[in-house]
């Protein structure tokens, strides 16, 4: 009886865990940095209004989701840039920038100010809404 009451206890465990994740995912933050790494800022298209900077790696299948909508976006919206960064052989980029997960979509000023946050594939239309304030 106790393994079978443990069994139980683990599966709702793991179900509250994966509902709460599933639901932060794609969601758009307020911003955490304050200073872009020298990596990143070189990146920052000043000429652009927002640079949709995305952290990324290697064989994360989300990231190219990803980047196939924000390059989709940057293309149709008129001073919006997307930049993708692979963050692989760089962790410490990561680390100082507080990712813990990938992809993690950060949009910037043109002075390289962190102006929000996405972790997780961005529902586009939510993106856009919270960008439209800061874009001509």
């Amino acid at each position: 009886m106790t393994a079978v009451l443990v069994l139980v206890g683990t599966l709702a465990l793991a179900t509250a865990f994966g509902l709460v994740w599933r639901a932060r995912q794609g969601r758009v933050r307020a911003a955490r940095s304050s200073a872009l790494p020298a990596e990143l800022r070189e990146l920052v298209d000043p000429s652009s209004a927002v640079t949709l900077l995305q952290i990324s790696t290697t064989f994360c299948a989300p990231c190219r989701h990803t980047r196939v909508l924000l390059s989709d976006l940057a293309g149709k919206t008129d001073g919006l840039q997307h930049v993708d960064y692979d963050v692989t052989d760089h962790p410490q980029v990561a680390a100082s920038l507080g990712v813990l997960t990938t992809p993690t979509t950060l949009a910037v000023d043109s002075q390289g100010v962190e102006i929000m946050r996405v972790g997780g594939v961005p529902k586009r239309d939510t993106l856009l809404a919270a960008l439209r304030p800061h874009l001509p």
